[in-house]
């Protein structure tokens, strides 16, 4: 069995991918949202971050259209609609960005995300989450309103990721790198 990495290293190798594709590549030195990303990327190495989501009844979400009729069955405050919204966003960031072949596959295989639009949708769900501006979330709703302004350019931002990590031969989601359950 591999020995797990500190989550402490991933994050730092996570940081210095996203800054360098972002900086080098797209000219964008933005120390918050490279952290954001990286941070994303840390957190959703687990397959189960990616599908955290479930509904009232713990029925896992794995469609963008699912997470949407949760978020909109909640009151408009609170936490829980903020943290689906910015879910969805990260989700159909990370999917455009660093997948984006499989959400053709996913699209066929939907009934519901068929004609869901991932760039559209993540960046009307990053603007729902950073209108929450308030505390605690008053440093991260810059970040969040970013993300929707530049959600294609985030998106070409984690492909030059996947292209310096295909670079070092480790960017296939079934090499390992993207784990299920507590594996990392």
């Amino acid at each position: 069995m591999a020995q797990a990495i500190p989550r402490s290293l991933l994050r730092r190798w996570f940081s210095g991918l996203t800054e360098h594709a972002f900086l080098c590549e797209l000219g964008i030195g933005d120390p918050a949202l490279t952290d954001y990303l990286a941070e994303m990327l840390c957190r959703f190495l687990h397959m189960d971050q990616i599908y955290r989501l479930r509904d009232a009844t713990g029925r896992q979400l794995d469609e963008v259209a699912s997470m949407l009729i949760e978020a909109e069955g909640l009151p408009p405050e609170g936490r829980t609609r903020r943290e689906i919204h910015r879910h969805i966003g990260d989700f159909t960031l990370f999917w455009t960005g660093l997948f984006p072949e499989a959400l053709q596959q996913h699209r066929r295989r939907s009934e519901l995300d068929f004609f869901v639009d991932y760039c559209n949708q993540g960046k009307r769900s990053y603007l729902i989450a950073a209108a929450y501006d308030g505390e605690p979330y008053r440093d991260e709703s810059p970040v969040l309103r970013r993300l929707s302004e530049e959600f294609e350019l985030c998106a070409l931002g984690l492909n030059k990721v996947r292209a310096e990590l295909h670079q070092g031969g480790t960017s296939d989601p079934s090499s390992g790198l993207w784990l299920q359950g507590d594996d990392a």
